[in-house]
C-alpha cells in the first residue's frame, strides 16, 4: 500500500463548507459522459461498440437535461436572479464544444470508417436512381400513410411536438403565390429510423468489404418525398429538430392512491411537460428558430445548433448489426464455482429437489459478482426454486426496475399461485420506469402477490430478498442483498456484487426492514445492516472516524470505496477530516464525484478514480482497514444526499473472512487498472492512465473475466 502523507498538525482547522473545496454536481457529471464519449473517439474500442458508446452519451445527455437541467430551470424562475442562471450557463459552455464533437467524429470519423467494413449510412442526395426509387416506393406503402402534416397558422395553432420526437420544420408556399408558411412533420417512432436498402441495390458501393448493410436516414426519405404531403404547395425547405422537455414526476405530499398519482403525473408529463432544449439543424433560419423558440417558451440559450444527424441515440441499431468482429468478444457468465452443487441436474430424478439452493447456503454465505457470475444460475435460481418448493412458506422482495417478461416477476408470480405469501414492494417513482412498474404492479397483483407501491416521501432503491423457509419443524430465513437492480438484461452490463446467506441476525434485521416497509413498524434499531434514511449516514461516518483515529494515533488507517456518486457534502468533509488525519483514501466513484482530490492540508491522502469500459461500473463496496481486523460492506447507497436521507437504502457487512478478501482483491484489481481508469485531479480534470506498453496493460474487466474462466 502507497504511505500516507503527513497529517495536517493538530489543532489546524479549515472551513470545509467553503465552496472551493467542491466541484459543481452537474459539470462533474458531465465530465463522466465525456469519459464516455471518449470511448467512442478511443480506436482500442471496437468500432460497432464506439457507435453504441456514443449512442449512450446522447440518451445520457437527453435524461440531463430531463431531469438536472429542468431542476436548475425550476430554481433559476422561483430565485428570479441572474446569478441563479450561472450554473445554466456553466453546463452549456461546457456542453456545446463536447456535442460539436461528436458531431465531427461521427460525421468524419466513424462513417468512413463503417463505409469501409462495408456499412454504409447514405444521404438520400447520394443514391442513385435505382435506389431513389425503391425509397419511392417503400415512402409510398411504408411511410406515407402513418404521417401527419400540421400546418402552423392562425387557424392551425401550434401543435404539441412530444418529448425527445423527431420533427422536421417544413417551409412551404401556395403554388398561386403568397407569403411563406410553416408546417411541422413528425417522424414516426415506431419506423426503423434507419431505412435499409435491398441487397441488390447494394453492389455499387466501394469499399474494403463487400457491402453488408446500406441504409438511409427516414426523415431524409420524408424530406424527399415531401411534395405529396403537401399537395398544390411548393416545399421551399425543410429542417430536421427535436425537443427535451422535462420529465420528473412531482406528486403531492400525501397523495391517497400512489399508483393512481403516480399515472395522473405520468399522462400529465406527456402532454403538459416544459421545453428545455431545442435541437435544430445549424441551416435553419432565423424566423424558424424564432418560431419554435416562441411556441416553445425556450430562449436562444436553450437552442443546440448542429452540423449532422440528429437523436444519435438510434446509432443502437447500426451497433447491434450481427458482425461480430467488429464487437467485443462474446462473454457468457460462467456458473458461480461456490453453487455449482446447487444446479439442476441434466437429468432430473422423477422426484424434484428443491433443497439445492439451500442446502449450499446453509454451508456458508455465497459472494456473486456479476456479470462475471452467472445472474440465471443464482439469483433468478434462488427466487425459481423458492417459488417452488413446498417448504418455502414467504416470499419477499424488492423491486426497481426489471425487464419486460422478466424470470423473476414469473418466479414470484408462480410462488403466489403455489399458495405461498409474497410480497413485493415495487417502486412507481423508478425514473423513467414508472410506466413498467405500474404494469408489472398490476399483473402480480392479478396474480395474488401482495404489492406495496413505495412509501410516499422515500425511494425505496434497496436491493433485497427474504425467503421463509420451513425446516425441521422450524421457520429459517434465507436472503439475498445486493447491489443491483433484479434485471436480467442489465445483470450482463453491469458489475454488481450480492450476498446470499441465512445468517440469523441479517434474517432478522431483513424481516423487521420488510415491517417498516409494508407495515406501519417504525424500526430504529437494526442488529448489522446499516439501513437509510435510519442508520446508514451515521454509521458511514463513524467509520471514516474510526479510521482517522487510528490514523492519529500512529495505526495503519486505510479507506477504500468503491460508488457510484459522491456529492454528499458531510460526507465529503469526514473524508477531507480523514485525510488531515493521516488516513489513505482510495476512492472509485463512476459518475459524480464533488470531492476534489490532492489539495494540500485537505485531501493530500485521497485519490480518485474512474473506469469507464465494456461494463457499467455499478457496484457499491465499502473497506476500512479498522487496525487490522478489516471490515468490508456491499450495498445499494451512494453517498448522495437524496441517497442517504430521501432514499430506503441498504448496506450489509461481508463477515465471512474469505469473502471479505475476495472483495478486497476486486477493489485492487480495479485500483491497478490503466486501460479505462481515468484519475481525478485537483482541477477538476480527468486524464487517462496509459500503460507504457501492450505488455503493461491492465484491463481490470478483462482480468476479472479471465479469472471467472479459470475457476471452471
Amino acid at each position: 500500500m502507497l504511505a500516507a502523507k503527513r497529517p495536517v498538525q493538530a489543532g489546524s482547522k479549515l472551513d470545509l463548507s467553503q465552496p472551493d473545496y467542491y466541484f459543481n454536481r452537474d459539470l462533474s457529471w458531465i465530465e463522466y459522459n465525456n469519459r464516455i464519449l471518449h470511448e467512442a473517439f478511443d480506436p482500442r474500442t471496437p468500432l460497432l461498440e464506439r457507435l453504441n458508446f456514443m449512442a449512450i452519451f446522447y440518451s445520457n445527455l437527453d435524461e440531463f437535461f430531463m431531469v438536472r437541467v429542468a431542476a436548475l430551470k425550476q430554481q433559476a424562475a422561483e430565485a428570479e436572479s441572474i446569478a441563479a442562471s450561472d450554473p445554466l450557463v456553466a453546463i452549456a459552455e461546457r456542453l456545446r464544444p463536447m456535442v460539436e464533437q461528436q458531431q465531427r467524429h461521427f460525421e468524419q470519423a466513424l462513417l468512413p470508417q463503417l463505409a469501409a467494413q462495408g456499412i454504409h449510412l447514405l444521404s438520400h442526395a447520394s443514391l442513385n436512381p435505382d435506389q431513389q426509387a425503391y425509397l419511392a416506393q417503400y415512402f409510398r406503402e411504408t411511410i406515407f400513410p402513418v404521417l401527419t402534416p400540421l400546418a402552423i397558422d392562425a387557424s392551425h395553432p401550434f401543435p404539441y411536438i412530444a418529448n425527445l420526437s423527431l420533427n422536421l420544420a417544413v417551409v412551404v408556399q401556395d403554388s398561386q403565390g403568397g407569403a411563406a408558411r410553416f408546417a411541422r412533420v413528425d417522424v414516426p417512432a415506431l419506423l426503423p429510423r434507419f431505412v435499409p436498402l435491398p441487397a441488390d441495390l447494394q453492389t455499387s458501393l466501394q469499399g474494403q468489404h463487400q457491402p453488408v448493410w446500406v441504409g438511409v436516414p427516414i426523415e431524409q426519405v420524408i424530406a424527399h418525398h415531401l411534395p405529396l404531403l403537401f399537395y398544390g404547395m411548393t416545399v421551399q425547405a425543410q429542417y430536421a429538430f427535436r425537443i427535451t422537455r422535462n420529465a420528473e414526476v412531482e406528486l403531492e405530499d400525501e397523495p391517497l392512491d400512489l399508483l393512481r398519482a403516480v399515472e395522473q403525473e405520468l399522462r400529465r408529463r406527456r402532454v403538459g411537460a416544459t421545453a428545455l432544449r431545442l435541437e435544430i439543424e445549424a441551416t435553419a433560419p432565423a424566423w424558424i428558430r424564432r418560431t419554435l423558440i416562441q411556441a416553445l417558451e425556450l430562449t436562444a440559450a436553450d437552442i443546440y445548433q448542429t452540423q449532422g444527424l440528429l437523436a444519435l441515440q438510434d446509432l443502437r441499431t447500426l451497433a447491434a448489426l450481427p458482425l461480430p468482429q467488429l464487437k467485443y468478444a462474446p462473454w457468457t457468465a460462467p456458473v458461480p464455482p461456490s453453487l455449482r452443487a446447487a444446479q439442476p441436474s441434466a437429468q432430473p430424478s422423477a422426484q424434484p429437489q428443491y433443497d439445492r439452493v439451500f442446502s449450499v447456503i446453509r454451508q456458508g454465505d455465497r459472494l456473486l459478482h456479476h456479470p462475471y457470475d452467472s445472474f440465471a444460475a443464482s439469483v433468478q435460481l434462488f427466487l425459481a426454486e423458492a417459488a417452488a418448493d413446498p417448504q418455502v412458506l414467504a416470499i419477499k422482495m424488492t423491486l426497481y426496475r426489471t425487464s419486460a417478461n422478466s424470470p423473476i416477476l414469473q418466479s414470484l408470480i408462480a410462488a403466489a399461485e403455489n399458495g405461498k405469501q409474497v410480497a413485493v414492494l415495487i417502486e412507481l417513482q423508478a425514473r423513467f420506469d414508472e410506466a413498467n412498474n405500474i404494469f408489472w404492479a398490476r399483473q402480480l397483483e392479478q396474480a395474488g402477490v401482495h404489492v406495496v407501491h413505495g412509501l410516499v416521501g422515500l425511494k425505496t432503491h434497496a436491493k433485497m430478498i427474504l425467503v421463509v423457509r420451513r425446516e425441521a419443524g422450524e421457520l429459517k430465513r434465507y436472503l439475498h442483498l445486493g447491489t443491483g437492480d433484479y434485471n436480467p438484461k442489465t445483470a450482463a452490463f453491469c458489475t454488481d456484487v450480492g450476498l446470499l446467506s441465512c445468517r440469523e441476525a441479517l434474517g432478522a434485521d431483513l424481516s423487521e426492514l420488510f415491517n417498516a416497509l409494508t407495515g406501519h413498524s417504525r424500526q430504529r434499531q437494526y442488529r448489522q445492516l446499516l439501513v437509510a434514511p435510519v442508520n446508514l449516514r451515521q454509521r458511514l461516518v463513524s467509520l471514516i472516524q474510526r479510521e482517522a483515529q487510528a490514523a492519529q494515533a500512529g495505526a495503519p488507517a486505510r479507506i477504500v470505496a468503491k460508488l457510484g456518486a459522491l456529492a454528499d457534502p458531510q460526507m465529503i468533509a469526514a473524508l477531507y477530516s480523514a485525510s488531515q488525519a493521516g488516513v489513505k483514501i482510495d476512492l472509485i466513484v463512476q459518475n459524480v464525484c464533488t470531492l476534489r482530490p490532492g489539495l494540500p492540508g485537505v485531501s493530500d491522502n485521497i485519490s480518485v478514480i474512474s473506469l469507464v469500459g465494456r461494463f457499467l461500473e455499478h457496484s457499491r463496496i465499502l473497506y476500512f482497514h479498522n487496525r487490522g481486523a478489516e471490515e468490508t460492506y456491499i450495498g445499494s447507497a451512494d453517498w448522495m444526499t437524496h441517497s442517504l436521507n430521501r432514499r430506503v437504502e441498504v448496506m450489509t457487512p461481508v463477515q465471512d473472512p474469505a469473502l471479505s478478501k475476495d472483495l478486497q482483491e476486486i477493489l485492487g484489481i480495479l485500483l491497478a487498472d490503466n486501460r479505462h481508469a481515468w484519475e481525478l485531479r485537483p482541477t477538476g480534470r480527468y486524464v487517462q492512465r496509459r500503460p507504457r506498453s501492450a505488455r503493461s496493460e491492465i484491463n481490470a474487466q478483462k482480468i476479472l473475466m479471465e479469472m471467472a474462466l479459470n475457476r471452471l
